[in-house]
């Protein structure tokens, strides 16, 4: 099962990256679709974090059973 977790989490680090990426190839053209994107990518990166912490509380319980 952690290793299901462990996939999303880089999932997430990739569709920031795309984000990113997307950033600076709108920011000159639309700026706010470029804001847009910059915003979903801060989302990514807080999301990995907060899987990555809660997988780990995971399998700190489970390792306690």
């Amino acid at each position: 099962m952690a290793k299901y977790f462990k996939f999303f989490e880089f999932a997430y680090l990739v569709i920031a990256i795309i984000f990113i990426v997307e950033t600076f190839l709108t920011w000159n053209s639309d700026p706010n679709k470029a804001y847009i994107f910059l915003a979903f990518a801060v989302m990514a990166i807080f999301m990995y974090f907060f899987r990555k912490k809660y997988r780990k509380k995971f399998e700190n319980q489970e390792r306690k059973k």
